[in-house]
């Protein structure tokens, strides 16, 4: 393997592995160079397949670079990137080696050529990422990380199972195209779905991202949906189900995210319909779609994060998250202000913002393929958007009701890594070529023409006139001190209910059995008593005479039976 082959988990593994011994300067200079070293060694590496190996008579593939794996690549290295810069204030040895240890693993599950090297590091995303949910280091986070572990490792374990009947199936386990046939592709299909959040397998996503560390939360926000989209573009493209599913993803989490309190949590719930628009795209599968779903992961990544980021900093900054305790903001915090609005306008796809560039390709590809009724749903899911994350978001935060909190902006580096995150949603929303050379097909699209423009900035007007008039007849949903429950309910409060039911309904059973069988018992030894017992028909004494008299009889009777 030459120099410039490396796969680059490896290198964030090394730089995982001396985080643990390493402190202070050192560690961030390490921390730093890892990203860039390992993005300009993969730029030097050209497509093919590296790293191959037998194994039990199959051929395993470490390492393959191809156009779609090559996108994924660069996008985990600018996102590992700009997530270090933001936690350079961390002094948590657990917290950043595991943050390099889960980017290593995200590069590693992309640039898997065969699904068992998939299923690897398919399972060290779940290893690893669970400690940064730990890492706030409280009864609640502890709680719900191993909710997350155990749904994470169900997810490998579907998988594994799918790989194992795949495997006899095929002569080989190279990771392609595979379908919804046979049992394995069911299996990996759905192994892939409940890492990409599919509905009513979302919960860990909402719960989890939340209760993590304001950096914690950054990193998670970046790699696992986005390995699961990746895998879903790779083995199921044009799977005709994904675009129902993803329509779905796109619009329930918005009632969610309307009267969540929990700013972390709206953009939980909006993550989720973000990863929406990627399904739908993969689901269709042309050119456009495709391209549509992986350029939106690709500034999801990044306005996303820097949203989560923007509300990180709240939270390090004043201790609070909850749009109920928040508000005024925009007086102290005034930069951290404009770059969320920056991220706020690029999820509601404004021109010249990074959303629109991405997001509009997966609806053109959607009423080009007569999906007219799908497209009507990603309609009503950009105003939605644009709602809870666009303007819920920011105001709440930021502006609203003045909260009296008085701070300061957050540390250099959170700002710096910010910025950063800024300047790419403008640059791709100004200069939508960068991204599209990048793409896995070239399908000339312009996102600026008229059309386009023209619908999307009346959807944005009219989706904000709504809001205005809604907050001034006080009928927008309000920010209360609540806890709300969607599909969760079906595991925190159905199941409880059914078991208890059911519980009640064996106890009493039981009781029933038990006192049935007692009675039996007592019956049994009372007949037995009046026959066997002390006082019983054969413990009396019996007369001399009696006894001879019957012995008689019974001599009598056999005599008889033997002379016919």
């Amino acid at each position: 393997m030459m120099p410039f082959e490396l796969p680059p988990f490896l290198f964030f593994y090394l730089a995982g592995a001396l985080v643990l011994f390493t402190s202070g300067t050192p560690r961030a200079v390490l921390m730093l160079l890892i990203p860039v070293v390992s993005a300009v060694n993969l730029w030097l590496t050209p497509e093919g397949s590296y790293g191959q190996l037998a194994f039990l008579d199959l051929q395993l593939t470490l390492h393959k670079v191809d156009r779609l794996s090559i996108l994924f690549g660069y996008l985990f290295h600018i996102a590992a990137l700009i997530a270090i810069i933001y936690s350079l204030h961390v002094r948590d040895r657990m917290q950043q080696g595991a943050a390099m240890f889960y980017a290593g693993s995200a590069l590693g599950a992309v640039f898997a050529g065969d699904l068992l090297t998939l299923f690897v590091f398919w399972e060290l995303l779940a290893l690893t990422s669970v400690f940064l949910v730990w890492a706030r280091r409280s009864e609640r986070s502890y709680r719900v990380g191993m909710r997350y572990l155990i749904i994470q490792v169900l997810s490998g374990l579907l998988l594994l199972g799918g790989i194992i009947l795949y495997s006899r199936e095929a002569d080989s386990l190279s990771f392609v195209e595979i379908g919804l046939h046979g049992v394995y592709g069911w299996l990996i299909f759905l192994a892939f779905g409940i890492k990409c959040a599919f509905p009513f397998f979302h919960n860990w996503l909402t719960d989890a991202y939340p209760e993590s560390t304001p950096t914690g939360t950054v990193f998670l926000s970046a790699f696992t949906t986005k390995v699961a989209v990746y895998a879903l573009a790779r083995g199921y493209p044009g799977t005709e189900l994904l675009v129902y599913i993803g329509a779905a993803m796109t619009c329930f989490p918005i009632f969610y995210a309307v009267i969540e309190n929990d700013l972390r949590r709206v953009l939980a719930y909006s993550l989720i319909n973000q990863l929406g628009f990627m399904v739908v795209g993969v689901g269709i599968g042309t050119a456009l779609s495709i391209n549509g779903a992986v350029a939106h992961a690709f500034t999801d990544v990044i306005f996303k994060g820097l949203l989560f980021m923007s509300m990180g900093a709240v939270l390090h900054m004043t201790g609070r998250i909850n749009g109920s305790e928040l508000g005024g903001l925009y007086k102290s915090m005034p930069k951290t202000t404009v770059l969320c609005i920056i991220g706020a306008a690029s999820i509601s796809a404004f021109p010249l913002f990074s959303g629109f560039v991405s997001k509009s390709m997966v609806m053109s590809a959607a009423i080009e393929n007569d999906y007219p009724w799908i497209w009507l749903m990603l309609l009503f899911a950009s105003a939605g958007v644009f709602h809870h994350a666009g303007i819920k978001i920011p105001y709440f935060a930021f502006f609203a009701h003045d909260a009296g909190i008085r701070t300061s902006e957050p540390p250099v580096n959170m700002l710096l890594a910010m910025t950063i995150a800024a300047a790419l949603c403008v640059t791709i929303g100004i200069f939508p070529e960068v991204l599209y050379q990048l793409l896995p097909y070239d399908t000339g699209y312009n996102p600026y023409d008229a059309t386009h423009v023209l619908a999307q900035t009346q959807l944005l007007f009219f989706s904000a006139l709504a809001f205005v008039w809604l907050n001034l007849r006080h009928m927008y949903p309000p920010e209360l001190p609540s806890v709300n429950l969607d599909a969760e309910w079906c595991y925190r409060r159905l199941a409880p209910s059914v078991l208890q039911r059911i519980t009640g309904v064996v106890v009493a059973a039981n009781t029933a059995l038990r006192t049935s069988a007692a009675k039996l018992v007592a019956w049994v030894l009372a007949h037995i008593s009046r026959h066997h017992g002390p006082d019983g028909l054969l413990a009396r004494t019996w007369p001399t005479g009696s006894v001879v008299t019957w012995v008689v009889v019974l001599l009598a009777v056999y005599l008889s039976l033997s002379l016919f």
